[in-house]
Protein backbone atom coordinates (compact mmCIF):
# COMPACT_ATOMS: atom_id res chain seq x y z
CA UNK A 1 0.00 0.00 0.00
CA UNK A 2 1.30 3.39 -0.91
CA UNK A 3 2.37 5.52 2.10
CA UNK A 4 0.16 8.44 1.21
CA UNK A 5 -2.88 6.19 1.40
CA UNK A 6 -2.13 5.02 4.93
CA UNK A 7 -3.81 8.07 6.40
CA UNK A 8 -6.93 7.30 4.36
CA UNK A 9 -7.13 3.79 5.78
CA UNK A 10 -9.85 3.64 8.42
CA UNK A 11 -10.27 -0.12 8.75
CA UNK A 12 -10.55 -1.23 12.35
CA UNK A 13 -8.78 -4.40 13.45
CA UNK A 14 -12.14 -6.10 13.79
CA UNK A 15 -13.14 -5.09 10.29
CA UNK A 16 -9.81 -6.21 8.89
CA UNK A 17 -10.15 -9.55 10.63
CA UNK A 18 -13.61 -10.08 9.11
CA UNK A 19 -12.42 -9.11 5.64
CA UNK A 20 -9.41 -11.39 5.95
CA UNK A 21 -11.62 -14.25 7.12
CA UNK A 22 -13.84 -13.93 4.04
CA UNK A 23 -10.80 -13.95 1.78
CA UNK A 24 -9.38 -17.04 3.43
CA UNK A 25 -12.72 -18.83 2.99
CA UNK A 26 -12.58 -18.07 -0.72
CA UNK A 27 -8.99 -19.27 -0.91
CA UNK A 28 -9.94 -22.51 0.83
CA UNK A 29 -12.58 -23.18 -1.82
CA UNK A 30 -10.15 -22.39 -4.63
CA UNK A 31 -7.22 -24.36 -3.18
CA UNK A 32 -8.44 -27.80 -2.11
CA UNK A 33 -6.24 -29.90 0.09
CA UNK A 34 -3.16 -31.34 -1.56
CA UNK A 35 -3.54 -34.84 -2.94
CA UNK A 36 -2.02 -37.60 -0.87
CA UNK A 37 1.46 -38.66 -1.83
CA UNK A 38 1.54 -41.71 -4.09
CA UNK A 39 2.46 -44.92 -2.26
CA UNK A 40 6.10 -45.93 -2.45
CA UNK A 41 6.84 -48.18 -5.40
CA UNK A 42 7.28 -51.84 -4.49
CA UNK A 43 9.22 -54.44 -6.42
CA UNK A 44 6.71 -56.88 -8.02
CA UNK A 45 7.14 -60.54 -7.24
CA UNK A 46 8.41 -62.61 -10.21
CA UNK A 47 5.74 -64.59 -12.00
CA UNK A 48 5.89 -68.36 -11.49
CA UNK A 49 7.35 -70.26 -14.45
CA UNK A 50 5.22 -73.12 -15.81
CA UNK A 51 6.21 -76.61 -14.65
CA UNK A 52 8.72 -78.31 -16.96
CA UNK A 53 8.53 -81.92 -18.08
CA UNK A 54 11.44 -84.26 -17.39
CA UNK A 55 12.17 -84.30 -21.13
CA UNK A 56 12.46 -80.52 -21.25
CA UNK A 57 14.76 -80.55 -18.25
CA UNK A 58 16.98 -83.05 -20.01
CA UNK A 59 17.08 -81.27 -23.36
CA UNK A 60 17.55 -77.68 -22.08
CA UNK A 61 19.40 -76.68 -18.93
CA UNK A 62 17.63 -74.30 -16.62
CA UNK A 63 18.63 -70.67 -17.06
CA UNK A 64 19.81 -68.55 -14.11
CA UNK A 65 17.10 -66.12 -13.00
CA UNK A 66 17.56 -62.59 -14.32
CA UNK A 67 18.06 -59.99 -11.57
CA UNK A 68 15.39 -57.32 -11.64
CA UNK A 69 16.48 -53.63 -11.62
CA UNK A 70 15.28 -51.80 -8.52
CA UNK A 71 12.35 -49.47 -9.08
CA UNK A 72 13.33 -45.82 -9.50
CA UNK A 73 12.63 -43.65 -6.47
CA UNK A 74 9.82 -41.11 -7.08
CA UNK A 75 10.97 -37.51 -7.65
CA UNK A 76 10.44 -35.30 -4.58
CA UNK A 77 7.27 -33.27 -4.79
CA UNK A 78 7.72 -29.53 -5.42
CA UNK A 79 6.89 -27.41 -2.38
CA UNK A 80 3.39 -25.88 -2.56
CA UNK A 81 3.20 -22.31 -3.79
CA UNK A 82 0.93 -21.33 -0.94
CA UNK A 83 1.73 -23.68 1.95
CA UNK A 84 -0.57 -24.26 4.89
CA UNK A 85 1.17 -22.81 7.98
CA UNK A 86 -1.46 -23.78 10.58
CA UNK A 87 -4.94 -25.23 10.97
CA UNK A 88 -7.68 -24.19 13.37
CA UNK A 89 -10.23 -26.92 13.97
CA UNK A 90 -9.27 -28.33 10.59
CA UNK A 91 -9.55 -24.99 8.75
CA UNK A 92 -6.24 -24.15 7.01
CA UNK A 93 -4.31 -20.91 7.33
CA UNK A 94 -2.09 -20.32 4.31
CA UNK A 95 1.05 -18.26 3.93
CA UNK A 96 -0.70 -15.84 1.58
CA UNK A 97 -3.19 -15.01 4.33
CA UNK A 98 -0.33 -13.95 6.59
CA UNK A 99 1.03 -11.76 3.79
CA UNK A 100 -2.36 -10.01 3.62
CA UNK A 101 -2.54 -9.71 7.42
CA UNK A 102 0.92 -8.13 7.49
CA UNK A 103 -0.47 -5.14 5.57
CA UNK A 104 -2.84 -4.38 8.49
CA UNK A 105 0.11 -3.96 10.90
CA UNK A 106 1.61 -0.57 11.85
CA UNK A 107 3.73 0.98 9.05
CA UNK A 108 7.09 -0.01 10.53
CA UNK A 109 6.17 -3.71 10.26
CA UNK A 110 4.64 -3.76 6.78
CA UNK A 111 7.84 -3.78 4.73
CA UNK A 112 10.02 -5.98 6.94
CA UNK A 113 10.62 -9.58 5.79
CA UNK A 114 7.64 -11.76 6.67
CA UNK A 115 9.81 -14.19 8.64
CA UNK A 116 10.62 -11.36 11.06
CA UNK A 117 7.01 -11.10 12.24
CA UNK A 118 5.89 -14.62 11.29
CA UNK A 119 5.47 -16.18 14.79
CA UNK A 120 3.56 -13.25 16.32
CA UNK A 121 1.52 -12.67 13.15
CA UNK A 122 0.54 -16.34 12.97
CA UNK A 123 -0.76 -16.19 16.56
CA UNK A 124 -2.75 -13.07 15.67
CA UNK A 125 -4.36 -14.75 12.66
CA UNK A 126 -5.16 -17.88 14.71
CA UNK A 127 -6.89 -15.70 17.32
CA UNK A 128 -8.78 -13.93 14.54
CA UNK A 129 -9.97 -17.25 13.14
CA UNK A 130 -11.29 -18.34 16.53
CA UNK A 131 -13.18 -15.07 17.02
CA UNK A 132 -14.66 -15.17 13.50
CA UNK A 133 -15.83 -18.77 13.87
CA UNK A 134 -17.45 -17.97 17.22
CA UNK A 135 -19.15 -14.91 15.74
CA UNK A 136 -20.54 -16.92 12.84
CA UNK A 137 -21.87 -19.57 15.22
CA UNK A 138 -23.83 -16.77 16.88
CA UNK A 139 -25.27 -15.57 13.53
CA UNK A 140 -23.43 -12.26 13.49
CA UNK A 141 -24.20 -11.90 9.77
CA UNK A 142 -27.88 -11.36 10.58
CA UNK A 143 -27.22 -8.37 12.87
CA UNK A 144 -28.28 -5.12 11.07
CA UNK A 145 -25.44 -3.18 12.73
CA UNK A 146 -22.96 -5.75 11.43
CA UNK A 147 -24.34 -5.48 7.91
CA UNK A 148 -23.89 -1.69 7.93
CA UNK A 149 -20.37 -1.97 9.25
CA UNK A 150 -19.48 -4.67 6.74
CA UNK A 151 -20.77 -2.52 3.90
CA UNK A 152 -18.60 0.35 5.16
CA UNK A 153 -15.56 -1.93 5.40
CA UNK A 154 -16.14 -3.16 1.86
CA UNK A 155 -16.22 0.42 0.58
CA UNK A 156 -12.97 1.21 2.35
CA UNK A 157 -11.26 -1.86 0.88
CA UNK A 158 -12.50 -0.95 -2.60
CA UNK A 159 -11.30 2.66 -2.16
CA UNK A 160 -7.92 1.57 -0.87
CA UNK A 161 -7.39 -1.02 -3.60
CA UNK A 162 -8.60 1.15 -6.48
CA UNK A 163 -6.69 4.28 -5.53
CA UNK A 164 -3.51 2.29 -4.98
CA UNK A 165 -3.87 0.59 -8.35
CA UNK A 166 -4.71 3.74 -10.32
CA UNK A 167 -2.19 6.05 -8.65
CA UNK A 168 0.61 3.49 -9.01
CA UNK A 169 0.22 3.81 -12.79
CA UNK A 170 0.97 7.52 -12.56
CA UNK A 171 4.01 7.36 -10.28
CA UNK A 172 6.62 5.90 -12.61
CA UNK A 173 10.37 5.79 -12.02
CA UNK A 174 10.91 8.26 -14.86
CA UNK A 175 8.48 10.80 -13.35
CA UNK A 176 10.06 10.37 -9.93
CA UNK A 177 13.49 11.04 -11.41
CA UNK A 178 12.14 14.24 -13.02
CA UNK A 179 10.71 15.37 -9.68
CA UNK A 180 14.06 14.58 -8.00
CA UNK A 181 15.92 16.83 -10.46
CA UNK A 182 13.42 19.63 -9.84
CA UNK A 183 13.91 19.30 -6.08
CA UNK A 184 17.68 19.54 -6.40
CA UNK A 185 17.31 22.90 -8.14
CA UNK A 186 15.46 24.27 -5.11
CA UNK A 187 18.01 22.91 -2.62
CA UNK A 188 20.92 25.34 -2.26
CA UNK A 189 24.21 23.81 -1.25
CA UNK A 190 24.85 23.91 2.49
CA UNK A 191 28.16 23.99 4.29
CA UNK A 192 29.11 21.22 6.68
CA UNK A 193 31.88 20.83 9.20
CA UNK A 194 33.51 17.71 10.57
CA UNK A 195 34.32 18.35 14.22
CA UNK A 196 35.30 16.75 17.50
CA UNK A 197 34.42 17.92 20.99
CA UNK A 198 35.09 17.25 24.65
CA UNK A 199 32.18 17.98 27.00
CA UNK A 200 32.72 18.66 30.71
CA UNK A 201 30.62 20.04 33.56
CA UNK A 202 32.60 23.17 34.50
CA UNK A 203 34.40 25.96 32.72
CA UNK A 204 37.60 25.33 34.70
CA UNK A 205 37.69 21.69 33.55
CA UNK A 206 37.38 22.89 29.94
CA UNK A 207 40.21 25.42 30.45
CA UNK A 208 42.45 22.69 31.91
CA UNK A 209 41.75 20.49 28.87
CA UNK A 210 42.59 23.35 26.51
CA UNK A 211 45.90 23.80 28.33
CA UNK A 212 46.74 20.11 27.94
CA UNK A 213 45.86 20.20 24.24
CA UNK A 214 48.16 23.16 23.69
CA UNK A 215 50.95 21.14 25.31
CA UNK A 216 50.49 18.48 22.63
CA UNK A 217 48.21 15.90 24.29
CA UNK A 218 46.14 14.09 21.64
CA UNK A 219 42.54 15.31 21.39
CA UNK A 220 41.07 11.81 21.01
CA UNK A 221 42.95 10.60 24.11
CA UNK A 222 41.50 13.37 26.31
CA UNK A 223 38.02 12.87 24.81
CA UNK A 224 38.03 9.19 25.74
CA UNK A 225 39.30 9.93 29.25
CA UNK A 226 37.38 13.07 30.25
CA UNK A 227 34.35 13.77 28.03
CA UNK A 228 30.99 13.32 29.72
CA UNK A 229 29.52 12.65 26.26
CA UNK A 230 30.35 8.97 26.39
CA UNK A 231 29.01 8.16 22.91
CA UNK A 232 31.28 10.58 21.06
CA UNK A 233 34.00 10.20 23.70
CA UNK A 234 34.42 6.54 22.80
CA UNK A 235 35.13 7.73 19.24
CA UNK A 236 37.71 10.29 20.36
CA UNK A 237 35.09 13.05 20.47
CA UNK A 238 34.22 12.60 16.78
CA UNK A 239 30.82 14.08 15.83
CA UNK A 240 31.13 13.41 12.10
CA UNK A 241 29.79 15.83 9.49
CA UNK A 242 26.94 18.14 10.46
CA UNK A 243 25.13 21.23 9.18
CA UNK A 244 24.65 24.44 11.14
CA UNK A 245 21.04 23.56 11.96
CA UNK A 246 21.98 20.12 13.30
CA UNK A 247 23.45 21.46 16.55
CA UNK A 248 22.37 23.97 19.21
CA UNK A 249 23.10 27.56 18.18
CA UNK A 250 26.00 28.25 20.56
CA UNK A 251 27.83 25.12 19.46
CA UNK A 252 27.18 25.66 15.73
CA UNK A 253 28.24 29.31 15.84
CA UNK A 254 31.56 28.36 17.44
CA UNK A 255 32.22 25.39 15.15
CA UNK A 256 31.38 27.21 11.92
CA UNK A 257 33.63 30.13 12.91
CA UNK A 258 36.68 27.84 13.09
CA UNK A 259 38.88 26.95 10.13
CA UNK A 260 40.06 23.48 9.25
CA UNK A 261 42.38 22.20 12.00
CA UNK A 262 41.57 25.02 14.46
CA UNK A 263 40.71 24.57 18.14
CA UNK A 264 38.28 26.75 20.08
CA UNK A 265 40.28 29.29 22.09
CA UNK A 266 37.85 29.35 25.02
CA UNK A 267 35.28 26.90 26.39
CA UNK A 268 31.91 27.02 24.62
CA UNK A 269 28.95 27.00 26.99
CA UNK A 270 25.66 25.32 26.01
CA UNK A 271 22.75 23.82 27.93
CA UNK A 272 24.76 20.58 28.14
CA UNK A 273 27.88 22.00 29.77
CA UNK A 274 31.20 23.36 28.50
CA UNK A 275 32.71 22.21 25.20
CA UNK A 276 36.18 22.21 23.72
CA UNK A 277 35.79 22.03 19.93
CA UNK A 278 38.21 21.08 17.17
CA UNK A 279 37.24 21.35 13.47
CA UNK A 280 38.73 18.56 11.38
CA UNK A 281 37.43 19.67 7.98
CA UNK A 282 34.86 21.75 6.08
CA UNK A 283 32.97 21.13 2.86
CA UNK A 284 29.87 21.87 0.79
CA UNK A 285 27.33 19.24 1.71
CA UNK A 286 26.65 16.78 -1.14
CA UNK A 287 23.05 16.85 -2.43
CA UNK A 288 20.75 14.12 -1.13
CA UNK A 289 20.64 11.02 -3.32
CA UNK A 290 17.56 9.86 -5.19
CA UNK A 291 17.27 6.92 -2.79
CA UNK A 292 17.22 9.29 0.19
CA UNK A 293 14.38 11.35 -1.29
CA UNK A 294 12.45 8.64 -3.13
CA UNK A 295 9.95 7.94 -0.33
CA UNK A 296 9.29 11.66 0.17
CA UNK A 297 8.84 12.13 -3.59
CA UNK A 298 6.49 9.13 -3.84
CA UNK A 299 4.28 10.45 -1.03
CA UNK A 300 4.27 13.96 -2.48
CA UNK A 301 3.35 12.78 -5.98
CA UNK A 302 0.78 10.41 -4.51
CA UNK A 303 -1.00 13.18 -2.62
CA UNK A 304 -1.07 15.31 -5.76
CA UNK A 305 -2.41 12.44 -7.88
CA UNK A 306 -5.14 11.57 -5.35
CA UNK A 307 -6.17 15.23 -5.13
CA UNK A 308 -6.33 15.53 -8.92
CA UNK A 309 -8.32 12.29 -9.24
CA UNK A 310 -10.83 13.37 -6.58
CA UNK A 311 -11.22 16.79 -8.22
CA UNK A 312 -12.10 15.11 -11.51
CA UNK A 313 -14.56 12.71 -9.89
CA UNK A 314 -16.27 15.56 -8.04
CA UNK A 315 -16.46 17.71 -11.17
CA UNK A 316 -18.32 14.92 -12.99
CA UNK A 317 -20.68 14.08 -10.12
CA UNK A 318 -23.89 15.64 -8.84
CA UNK A 319 -23.41 16.14 -5.11
CA UNK A 320 -26.11 17.37 -2.71
CA UNK A 321 -25.48 18.08 0.96
CA UNK A 322 -28.07 18.25 3.76
CA UNK A 323 -28.19 19.21 7.42
CA UNK A 324 -27.56 16.63 10.14
CA UNK A 325 -31.32 16.07 10.49
CA UNK A 326 -31.64 15.43 6.76
CA UNK A 327 -33.33 18.75 6.01
CA UNK A 328 -32.32 20.87 3.05
CA UNK A 329 -29.67 23.47 3.64
CA UNK A 330 -31.19 26.89 3.12
CA UNK A 331 -29.11 29.39 1.23
CA UNK A 332 -27.96 32.23 3.43
CA UNK A 333 -29.13 35.69 2.30
CA UNK A 334 -26.39 37.85 0.93
CA UNK A 335 -25.06 40.35 3.45
CA UNK A 336 -25.74 43.90 2.18
CA UNK A 337 -22.67 46.09 1.84
CA UNK A 338 -22.03 48.33 4.80
CA UNK A 339 -23.15 51.94 4.36
CA UNK A 340 -20.10 54.19 4.51
CA UNK A 341 -20.10 56.77 7.29
CA UNK A 342 -20.83 60.32 6.09
CA UNK A 343 -17.80 62.49 5.65
CA UNK A 344 -17.18 65.04 8.38
CA UNK A 345 -18.12 68.57 7.33
CA UNK A 346 -15.17 70.82 6.58
CA UNK A 347 -14.16 73.12 9.40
Amino acid sequence: MLPFLRTMRVLSLAGAAIAASSLVHAQTLQNPAQPAKPPAATTPAPAQAPAQTPTQQTQKPAQAPTAQAPAAAPAPAAPPKDPVVATVNGQPITLSELEIAQQTLPPQYRNVPLQTVFPALLERVISSKLVVVDAKKNKVETDPAFKKRMAYVEEQVIQDYWLTKEISKLITDAKMQERYKEKLKSMPAEEEVHARHILVATEQEAKDILAELKKGTAFDKLAKEKSTDKASGAEGGDLGWFKRTDMVKEFSDAAFNLKKGELSETPIKTQFGFHVIKVEDRRQAPPPTFEELSEQIREEMGREAVGHMLDQLRANAKIEKFNMDGSKIEAKPATPPATPAPAAPPK
